[in-house]
Formats: C-alpha cells, structure tokens, sequence
C-alpha cells in the first residue's frame, strides 16, 4: 500500500505539473547575420545599329521658255493742228 500512495501522489503532481507552467526565462543572444551572396555579372550591350543610306536629291525643274517679245506698233500720222483765227 506504501507503494499505491506514492504512485498516487506522484501521478497527481504530474497531473498538475501539466496544467501550470513556470514563465519563460529571458530571450537568448540574435544569431549572427548571414553572408551576402555573389552580384551577378552584367549583360553585354547590344551592337548599334547600321546608318540608314542617304536619300537621292531630287531633279531640277526646267526653267520655261521665255515669251515672244511683241511687235513695235507703227508710229501715227503727224497731224498739223493750225490755230484757229480770231
């Protein structure tokens, strides 16, 4: 029977030991910060493309003919203007 208590008791406080919980003890030290990794390499730069070629120049208009020059006009009569008498 002396065994039969103790196993009781003992059952008992672990019984209660499950139900109560001592607060947490203080946080420990942050963990170091990890390595930083490798930068890539850079892209090549893409080739620069051909200059377009050069548009032709347009022809020269034809400059137009020039006008006939127009006939001199006969020279009139002479005409003799006599005074009128008085």
């Amino acid at each position: 029977m002396k065994y039969s208590k103790m196993f009781v008791v003992a059952l008992a406080s672990l019984t209660l030991a499950g139900c109560y919980s001592p607060p947490p003890g203080p946080a420990g030290p942050q963990g170091k910060t990890g390595d930083t990794g490798s930068t890539g390499n850079t892209g090549n730069t893409g080739y620069t493309g051909k200059t377009g070629a050069t548009g032709n120049t347009g022809n020269t208009g034809y400059t137009g003919a020039t006008g006939a020059t127009g006939e001199t006009g006969e020279t009139g009569d002479t005409i003799i203007v006599i005074p009128a008498q008085e």
